[in-house]
C-alpha cells in the first residue's frame, strides 16, 4: 500500500509538472501571447487545481503513514525535505485562487515530485518513541508549517530576483532567449509578489516563534530542560533572528529590493542547516563515511 503511494504522487506531480510545461512552451511559441481563450485558460486552471489538490491529498496520507508509525515517529532530512515541499505546494494552491503565479507552480511541482520519493532513497531515520505526546506532535506540525512557508518564499524570492534582472539587465549582458522572456512576462508585477512575500514570511515568522517557544516547553516536559545547546537550535534561533532583522528592516528602514531579498535567501540556508541540512549530514554522509 505505501508504495503504491509513493508511486501515485510521483505520477500526479510528475504529471502536473509536466502538462504545466507543455502548456507554457505552447503559449510561449505562440505569436498571440496564448492559444487558448480566457474561458479555456479557467477551466485549464480548474482542472490543475483539482490535479493539484489530488496530490496533495495522496502525498498528505504518505507522509502520515511513514511518519507515524503505531507509537513511534521516524523521522530524519528526507522526511523533513519531502514535508516541507508538501506544504509549500499546498500554500501555493491556496495563493493561486489569489494571485496568478503559474511560474512558481513550474518550480514546486518537480521540486514536491523529488521530494516525495526521497525518503525511498535515503531510509536512515531516527525512531522517537515519544511521538504520541501532544506536545511533541503540536511542535512538529507548527514547525513544519514554518518551514514549508519560508521555503516558498525563498523560491518567491529567486523568482523575484530573476525577475529584476529580466526588467534590469546588467549592461553588455546577452538577453534571454523567447520562452524565458515569455516566463517572466507571466510573473505577476514586482509589487505584487513582493507583498506576497512578506505576507509568507510575516506568517512564517509567527510559526518559527510557536516552533521554538512548543520546543523549549517540550523539552522542558520530557528532558528537564528547556533546549539543548546543539546545531539544530542554534540555527533555528540564528534564522529567527535574521528573519526578524527582515522584517523589522523592512518595517522601520523601509528594505525593498535585493537588499530585502538577500536576506531572505540567507535566513533561508540558515533554517535548512537547522534540521535537515545536520540531519542530511549525520544520517547520509557521516554513515557512508562509517560504512565505507
Amino acid at each position: 500500500m505505501t508504495i503504491l503511494l509513493y508511486a501515485l504522487t510521483a505520477v500526479l506531480y510528475g504529471g502536473l509538472a509536466l502538462v504545466s510545461w507543455h502548456r507554457y512552451c505552447r503559449e510561449a511559441a505562440s505569436t498571440g501571447g496564448g492559444t487558448l481563450t480566457r474561458a479555456a485558460h479557467a477551466s485549464a486552471d480548474g482542472v490543475i487545481r483539482v490535479a493539484l489538490l489530488a496530490a496533495l491529498v495522496t502525498h498528505g496520507v504518505l507522509l502520515h503513514q511513514t511518519i507515524f508509525r503505531a507509537d513511534s515517529m521516524h523521522f530524519g532530512f528526507a522526511y523533513a525535505l519531502s514535508a516541507m515541499l508538501w506544504l509549500s505546494a499546498g500554500i501555493y494552491w491556496i495563493e493561486s485562487y489569489f494571485f496568478r503565479i503559474d511560474s512558481v507552480r513550474l518550480m514546486v511541482t518537480p521540486a514536491a515530485c523529488l521530494a516525495s520519493v526521497m525518503p525511498l532513497i535515503f531510509h536512515d531515520n531516527r525512531i522517537l518513541p515519544f511521538a504520541a505526546n501532544p506536545m511533541f506532535k503540536l511542535h512538529f506540525v507548527i514547525a513544519n508549517m514554518a518551514y514549508g512557508l519560508f521555503a516558498l518564499a525563498a523560491l518567491h524570492a529567486l523568482l523575484m530576483i530573476s525577475a529584476e534582472r529580466h526588467l534590469h539587465p546588467v549592461q553588455g549582458s546577452e538577453p534571454p532567449s523567447s520562452w524565458l522572456s515569455h516566463w517572466f512576462d507571466t510573473l505577476p508585477p514586482l509589487l505584487t509578489m513582493e507583498k506576497l512575500l512578506f505576507r509568507m514570511i510575516t506568517a512564517g515568522f509567527v510559526l518559527l516563534t510557536l516552533t521554538l517557544v512548543s520546543g523549549a516547553i517540550f523539552s522542558e516536559e520530557l528532558f528537564g530542560e528547556p533546549a539543548k545547546f546543539d546545531h539544530k537550535n542554534v540555527f533555528a534561533v540564528i534564522s529567527w533572528l535574521m528573519f526578524g532583522a527582515v522584517l523589522a528592516g523592512r518595517r522601520w528602514y523601509g528594505w525593498r529590493g535585493k537588499t530585502a531579498l538577500r536576506w531572505v535567501l540567507v535566513s533561508f540556508v540558515s533554517l535548512l542547516l537547522a534540521y535537515i541540512g545536520t540531519r542530511f549530514v549525520l544520517e547520509v554522509l557521516l554513515n557512508r563515511a562509517a560504512g565505507g
